[in-house]
């Protein structure tokens, strides 16, 4: 039977980038970010946790560099399992990038670091803090972005095993823990209630907060899944093919949810592809979600 919302089991699955420089990148986030190189077949390379794919890399060299008020992504979030975790990753991208970090943020339910990887695509590296802690106010959880000091943080949390662990080749990375996935995906958008529209109307996540500019959206009430802003994109169309977001993944339970996705989608008159096992739809402006079970 269809459903208007995705089942609570739901979550992402990867991102997809096109990038320039396919040997920089890899490295940037293997060695640096510390995700294991999963697979490399011709011009693809695979990178994450174990066998999970948090980020695939797509060489495509004859894109255009998007610009920054154009629709696409915004960053990709990944979590960590604890603050230690987050501390080692931070903690080996201060070492070996710091001229790529861009800020962080308390959000009450998490805290986060940003930065950029060589290409400009956003990252979020973080942790949530225990769901019993969160504070939700007529169904939507409350957030913030308060100021944490990186240095602090990493005094507070590094542990010297894990100073040890930055300092080594890169052989010993499989001690990171094996919970580290991809969190959220965020993205900009020209507009937050076509967002809505589309995310939570059509796709079937729950909105779990607004703010100026700003919409998030989640199911099984995750703090967020998705979130789309308006930041440096109001009111913009299309996106042009370029180099950035490829693809967004997000992981149903079973095939009768990705289905039921698409008879969704096409209620509401949206162009889906779908093959049996996967259905591959585009946002308003472009960006390109596709569902599996």
């Amino acid at each position: 039977m269809n459903t208007a919302t995705l089942p609570a089991s739901t979550h992402m699955g990867s991102v997809v980038l096109d990038v320039a420089d396919l040997d920089a990148l890899t490295a940037f986030y293997r060695d640096v970010l510390l995700l294991d190189q999963i697979s490399a077949h011709g011009d693809t390379v695979d990178l994450g946790r174990g066998t999970d794919v948090l980020v695939r890399l797509r060489h495509r060299p004859g894109l255009p560099r998007g610009e920054r008020r154009t629709a696409g992504l915004f960053h990709t979030a990944i979590l960590h399992d604890s603050p230690t975790a987050l501390a080692t990753t931070l903690a080996s991208f201060a070492q070996a990038r710091p001229d790529l970090y861009t800020g962080s943020g308390d959000h009450l339910v998490s805290q986060a670091f940003y930065l950029d990887d060589p290409e400009g695509n956003g990252v979020e590296l973080y942790y949530d803090r225990p769901r019993d802690t969160w504070t939700w106010d007529d169904g939507q959880v409350r957030m913030d972005t308060l100021y944490v000091d990186p240095n602090q943080f990493l005094r507070d949390h590094l542990t010297a095993s894990a100073r040890d662990f930055v300092n080594t080749t890169p052989g010993r990375r499989g001690s990171l823990p094996d919970q580290t996935i991809l969190g959220h995906v965020h993205l900009k958008v020209g507009d937050t209630a076509r967002a809505k529209d589309f995310y939570a109307g059509t796709l079937g996540f729950d909105v779990t907060a607004e703010l100026p500019g700003a919409l998030f959206v989640s199911a099984g009430g995750y703090h967020h899944h998705m979130a789309m802003n308006t930041w440096t994109s109001q009111g913009v169309g299309l996106r042009a093919p370029a180099l950035g977001l490829g693809r967004v993944d997000i992981v149903v339970p079973t095939p009768d949810d990705v289905a039921d996705l698409d008879a969704r989608a096409r209620a509401h008159g949206i162009q889906t592809r779908e093959d049996g096992a996967t259905v591959e739809l585009d946002d308003p402006w472009g960006n390109l979600v596709r569902v599996s079970a």
